[in-house]
């Protein structure tokens, strides 16, 4: 039986990755600040702690490991990441976590470890055309993130393969696009953009309005986690040790994103666009790489994923809307 350590397991996508680990018999240690507040909590071992803190990280990252899986980060949404109020424990935090786990995994013989950073990383310049953004693997560089946070991603994209030409650990990094689905953070302010959209519409009153910041022409491609965790694990399995894109090629404009949950939920609900923080004006996979190294790309429809997404993101509002009430009457 093959050992693995997921990084992250509390969050959105490690749970997910838990769950696929041990459908294929893997045993399977997660870590995270805290457990899965949607009970994706499925890890044979599951430790609550700070992976900033050296300690910690000597705790769990064991010799007897297979593979680690590096999804802990400092991140969130558009709200969070782009006002600038975050990039300090943007930056500090997850490179702490980048440098500590690294470390370790080298000094405890660990030969194989993937990380995922962000289509985030990729150079502004190369995104100003909502309409032909450019994010193939190669144009990284010359390097100009919009964020910290993809400066950050980008940094530590080095660091790991730093480690893998002077420590022989066998690397695998993966950019995500905009992952979204089931048991993802759905409100409070770190979540993206699918997510909030859904939110909102699930919300609304018939007849009412939803507000979408920006002008709404901004463009992105987003992946449903089911087809992410597929990718991963395709890196894992493979030769290759990237960096290479893990997203979807089916672009479409925020308004006509927002457009098309309100369809799903069958509302009568008008978009209105307000002042907000949107970061670059296109992006989108490019997964020409991945087809060539990995022979597979992501095939689901993205309504597919968002009729998935809505409904289950409805169901917690109503959820939480029915223990308000509650609270509010036992009050």
């Amino acid at each position: 039986m093959k050992k693995a350590l997921v990084c992250g397991a509390g969050g959105f996508i490690g749970g997910h990755l838990v769950n696929r680990l041990q459908s294929e018999g893997y045993w399977v240690r997660g870590v995270d600040l805290k457990e899965n507040e949607y009970g994706n909590n499925n890890a044979d071992e599951f430790v609550i702690g700070d992976l900033r803190d050296p300690k910690l990280v000597e705790k769990v990252v064991t010799n007897d490991l297979d593979e680690i899986y590096q999804l802990a980060a400092d991140m969130g949404g558009a709200g969070f990441v782009f006002t600038g109020e975050n990039d300090a424990a943007i930056m500090h935090n997850s490179a702490l976590i980048n440098l500590n786990v690294l470390e370790e995994a080298k000094n405890k013989g660990v030969k194989k470890i993937f990380y995922s950073s962000s289509a985030c990383m990729y150079p502004e310049y190369n995104q100003l055309d909502p309409d032909n953004p450019k994010c193939s693997e190669d144009s990284a560089y010359p390097a100009a993130p919009d964020s910290e946070y993809g400066w950050e991603k980008l940094f530590s994209e080095r660091l790991f393969f730093t480690y893998h030409r002077n420590h022989g650990i066998e690397v695998r990094v993966a950019r995500f696009h905009n992952i979204f689905g089931p048991l993802g953070t759905w409100d409070g302010g770190r979540e993206k953009a699918p997510a909030a959209v859904c939110r909102k519409v699930a919300s609304a009153k018939d007849g009412g309005v939803i507000e979408i910041w920006g002008d709404g022409k901004q463009t992105r491609s987003f992946l449903i986690v089911h087809e992410c965790i597929d990718g991963v694990r395709k890196l894992m399995e493979s030769d290759f040790i990237g960096p290479v894109n893990i997203g979807s090629e089916e672009m479409i404009s925020i308004n006509d994103f927002a457009k098309m949950v309100i369809d799903i939920s069958g509302k009568n609900l008008t978009v209105k666009n307000i002042p907000g923080p949107t970061g670059v004006r296109g992006r989108n996979s490019d997964n020409a790489l991945i087809k060539e190294k990995l022979g597979w790309a992501p095939t689901l429809p993205l309504r597919k994923g968002v009729e998935e997404t809505y409904k289950w993101i409805s169901d917690q509002l109503k959820k939480k809307q029915e223990l308000e009430s509650q609270t509010a009457s036992i009050a």
